[in-house]
């Protein structure tokens, strides 16, 4: 191989090359509308690609700057502030709920606790609520909802992932343990995404980052889901109020802001100074910590599409690669400890700690979950197979 075609990094230019390729292919046959990509290795950004559309319907293009709505992305903003705070003190992964909101403690959920939440094995709530808008977009009034809510299955005993519900009892947490007076999403910004430099993210609709959004739409019908895609889209045009609270799924970010928080995880907690979480904490949440459980509300997809049925592989607040022939979320190519989080049909990052390599992934257009993390994997291994030092 000449010298010529493996860059700095260790890439082979051309093979690397096959990543631009694969998503111009699925843009044109209208899989979906738009990606901005960025991979980096060691902290050297090796692609930043922006391709197609922000909304295919209207003709426009995708730019550098276009913001996205990050879906469940959002809940790894909110599973580091909650961790944060357990460095500091204030949150104790084994303490219940009830011990800071004691009206959480009734119908059997008298133990459940913050590592429950974080780990999906809470037993609390999986799918959307079916509440009025002001409730499911207000911490206060979805949780008073959850305290009157009896568990799903008991703490512990299965992974059941929550879409929403959990992540608006993990803010509440966060409020109730060091809120002093700040709305959550003012909490956010100011322990995390100020820090961090993400300046273009934040929790709800913020009128001078709306005329860069992309505007969620489904690229899917006709096929099974999870979410119809008329629901999923229902939902979404919650999130660009200003007012709206959903920990679980209501931020906006861009590539280069996403891009900015994988970079602080894979250096350890640490970005251009900002310390967020410690090296150790990263180690403690990023093992498998529900074993050989399965997934429940992904044993959907196992179902519909065919797949033989695997473990959950969830780490406290990410998801982890593990080991086996998993479909979609990471690349088998990446090692077992490789971490991150996913978004309903269109956002992503991981982190390969071996190959001390970072992916952040936003698209407009939204695909069906399970052709997401499909999409997801195999991104993931072309820019691996790539690798050749």
């Amino acid at each position: 191989m000449g010298a010529d075609r493996v860059n700095d990094q260790g890439f082979d230019v051309e093979r690397l090359g096959r990543v631009a390729q694969a998503i111009r292919r699925d843009i044109e046959a209208e899989r979906y509308h738009g990606v901005a990509l960025i991979v980096a290795r060691g902290g050297r950004v090796v692609l930043d690609l922006t391709e197609g559309f922000a909304d295919r319907k209207a003709g426009r293009r995708l730019g550098k700057d276009a913001v996205f709505t990050t879906m469940s992305v959002a809940k790894q903003f909110t599973n580091v502030l909650a961790l944060s705070l357990v460095e500091r003190g204030a949150l104790r992964l084994h303490a219940p709920v009830a011990e800071l909101i004691p009206e959480f403690g009734t119908l059997g959920k008298e133990k459940v606790n913050l590592f429950h939440l974080l780990t999906h094995t809470s037993g609390v709530m999986s799918a959307i609520p079916m509440v009025p808008p002001d409730v499911l977009t207000n911490i206060e009034k979805l949780v008073a909802f959850a305290c009157g809510l009896p568990l799903e299955s008991l703490p512990g005993e299965r992974v059941n992932y929550s879409i929403l519900l959990a992540h608006s009892v993990i803010a509440a947490l966060c409020l109730r343990a060091d809120g002093r007076g700040r709305g959550y999403a003012q909490m956010l910004d100011e322990e995390l995404f100020r820090p961090l430099g993400m300046r273009d993210t934040c929790l709800g609709g913020r009128k001078d980052l709306l005329p860069r959004l992309c505007p969620v739409r489904a690229s899917y019908s006709g096929i099974p889901a999870l979410l119809p895609a008329e629901a999923l889209e229902g939902v979404a045009a919650l999130l660009e109020m200003p007012e709206c609270e959903i920990p679980g799924g209501g931020c906006v970010t861009t590539i280069q802001d996403l891009h900015r928080f994988a970079e602080m995880l894979r250096r350890g907690g640490e970005l251009d100074g900002a310390r967020i979480l410690s090296p150790a904490m990263i180690d403690f949440c990023t093992r498998n910590h529900t074993g050989a459980l399965r997934n429940v509300l992904f044993d959907v997809f196992a179902g519909y599409r065919h797949w033989e049925f695997y473990p959950a592989n969830i780490g406290v607040g990410f998801f982890v690669r593990g080991e086996g022939n998993i479909p979609g979320l990471f690349g088998v190519l990446n090692s077992p400890r490789t971490f991150g989080g996913f978004g309903a049909g269109s956002t992503g990052f991981t982190i390969d700690p071996e190959r001390d390599l970072s992916l952040a992934f936003l698209s407009a257009g939204l695909m069906e979950d399970s052709y997401h993390f499909e999409r997801m994997g195999m991104l993931a291994d072309l820019v691996l197979s790539s690798i050749v030092r």
